[in-house]
Formats: C-alpha cells, sequence, structure tokens
C-alpha cells in the first residue's frame, strides 16, 4: 500500500485532497495492484519561500525497476504541477521500503 505525503508552505491556494487523489490514481494507472495510497497534507505557517514537497513511497517489488520508477515519476510530476495555481517551488521524491518495514490493517 502506497503513502504519500504533501508538506507545503500556506500560502500555496490547492486541493490537497485532489492532489492526493491524483497521487494514487497515477499510481494505479502504473501498477493496478498497488492498492490504495494513503495519504497526508502538512501545510505550515513557517516557511522560507513558497515551495511544496510530495514524497511517494512504494514496498519494493520486481517490476518496480529504473523504468517504471522514471514512468511513474514523470506522470505524478506533471499531473501534479497541473493541479498548482500558483508558481512555487517544487519537489518530487520517490522512495521504496525496505524488507524491514510492517504495513497492514490493525481491527483493533
Amino acid at each position: 500500500m502506497p503513502h504519500a505525503e504533501l508538506k507545503f508552505s500556506s500560502d500555496l491556494d490547492l486541493d490537497a485532497e485532489a492532489i492526493l487523489d491524483e497521487i494514487e490514481a497515477v499510481i494505479l494507472e502504473h501498477d493496478g495492484g498497488a492498492g490504495a495510497c494513503k495519504g497526508r497534507a502538512y501545510p505550515t505557517d513557517r516557511y522560507h519561500h513558497t515551495h511544496i514537497t510530495v514524497s511517494v513511497a512504494l514496498l519494493t517489488k520486481p517490476h518496480r525497476d529504473e523504468a517504471f520508477s522514471q514512468a511513474l515519476l514523470a506522470d505524478l510530476e506533471s499531473r501534479i504541477k497541473a493541479r498548482l495555481l500558483q508558481p512555487c517551488e517544487f519537489s518530487l521524491g520517490l522512495s521504496y521500503s525496505t524488507p524491514f518495514y510492517v504495513t497492514n490493517f490493525h481491527a483493533g
């Protein structure tokens, strides 16, 4: 199950939920078995320069090679930027979890 985080300066007028939905859609277009993408958005009132940093993390899988990663990164960048209506500094990182990572559902 992928994860996405948005960290951005609060002067950006953006729809974080729509961006997180877009990230999930792009991931599923590249890998239909990826599952739902858990997402969080963190606006901050304390910042230096208008910016957004997007972090996307996936589990390591054999088919998620360099070509997959480059294509996913390019599509994520263009689709996220299409939802940004103001000029800003932009950072996007794609990472893969190590084998020593647990993700599951806790039923409580």
